[in-house]
């Protein structure tokens, strides 16, 4: 087998990989507000508390601006929450 032919049958699967697994690299971005138009965290931490979540063990602002979570839905299942800032509704949420 040629080094040409080698190189081909390595690298376009290769290719076809980092193009499927580039989403699952991608963060959840929430908003392009600026920081002064977000609920406060104390707020969020409200608005949380209200929509039933509980047991919160990790509350952080993410790299694509958003509140995200850790913690208890009102089921009482493992949850991974994220919020959008500027008005609290939900962007994405992962259940165990």
């Amino acid at each position: 087998m040629s080094f040409a032919r080698l190189f081909a049958a390595v690298a376009a699967p290769a290719a076809v990989l980092t193009v499927l697994a580039a989403p699952a690299l991608a963060s959840t971005t929430c908003t392009s507000a600026p920081k002064d138009k977000w609920m406060s965290e104390d707020q969020m931490k409200a608005k949380i508390a209200e929509m039933g979540y509980k047991d919160i063990r990790t509350f952080k602002t993410t790299k694509g601006n958003c509140y995200e979570i850790y913690g208890h839905d009102k089921e009482g299942r493992k949850v991974e929450v994220y919020f959008d800032p500027t008005d609290g509704h939900i962007v994405k949420q992962e259940i165990d």
